[in-house]
């Protein structure tokens, strides 16, 4: 099986490289390699490659930042996306992509299912909705999974921002008023793994999915246990979403209902506080 996988540097695609290069031949590219923001750069290499599995690790996800300027966010998790399916299809290649809890309001009080209606709060989330809406309207062989809340021990994310933040400050301030589970990128990638591996995986019905940690917290919630994985003791506020100054909305509620995957795969992530211990403990 030849594995094309985008996106190889990123926080979800480096934690893909090592656990994707057992099932079989794997391409993998960084933005250098292959660059979503050119469709004919995207063709080629697919063209040339000519993968059975096509994993889409690359994604804008600078989710303020694109409330300043909606293009760059749209260029890559719409039109390139689009692009990565339109390709798949030509090959009847398998298409493997990310998506997230921004696509709903948080409005819900329960975890979200698959089939319930997504209604994006802000530009990230309305580009990741149109590119999931793109992939199902190429027509293509496809498994989008939703996650939630992700970090990992590389790149730009909420462990590293709450680590930097308490060696600088004398105390943290983070909103406590919006729930999730944040989910590791190895968890993530080891879970695409198990889904690649299923003997009757062409029998598997496509669509989307939900994949993220079991169990729940909140932003303070998970900075807590971070500094205490940590051994640090900077008191960290609750305070309210509205006394932290953001550009984006976001969703109040973003848990998911992981049911679906765990009854089509057979798979189950941890709870996200053993993730979270596993990830810190890569970390130097």
């Amino acid at each position: 099986m030849k594995i094309l996988l985008t996106g190889s540097k990123g926080q979800v695609g480096s934690a893909l490289v090592p656990a994707l290069a057992p099932l079989g031949e794997l391409c993998a590219f960084d933005r250098q390699g292959l660059d979503l923001l050119d469709l004919n750069s995207i063709k080629t290499v697919i063209q040339r490659e000519k993968p059975a599995v096509i994993v889409n690790a690359a994604a804008y996800t600078a989710v303020d930042r694109a409330e300043r300027g909606k293009e760059p966010a749209f260029a890559v998790n719409v039109r390139a996306v689009n692009e990565l399916a339109l390709q798949a299809k030509s090959l009847d290649a398998l298409l493997i992509h990310f998506s997230t809890d921004y696509v709903f309001n948080g409005e819900k009080h329960t975890p979200y299912i698959e089939s319930d209606a997504p209604a994006p709060l802000s530009v990230y989330g309305h580009s990741k909705l149109k590119g999931e809406r793109a992939i199902a309207a190429s027509g293509c062989r496809h498994f989008i999974f939703r996650t939630s809340w992700v970090y990992g021990p590389s790149g730009r994310n909420f462990v590293h921002a709450i680590l930097d933040a308490a060696k600088s400050k004398p105390e943290l301030r983070v909103v406590n008023d919006q729930r999730g589970a944040p989910t590791s990128s190895g968890a993530i990638a080891g879970a695409v793994a198990q889904v690649l591996s299923s003997p009757d995986l062409s029998n598997k019905p496509g669509g989307i999915y939900h994949l993220s940690a079991a169990g729940e917290t909140t932003w303070h919630g998970f900075a807590t246990a971070i500094l205490q994985e940590k051994g640090l003791k900077t008191p960290v506020i609750a305070i309210r979403s509205d006394e932290y100054p953001a550009a984006a909305r976001r969703p109040k509620n973003s848990l998911l209902d992981n049911a679906k995957i765990l009854e089509s795969f057979d798979v189950a992530l941890e709870g996200w506080w053993e993730g979270l211990r596993a990830v810190m403990r890569t970390m130097h």
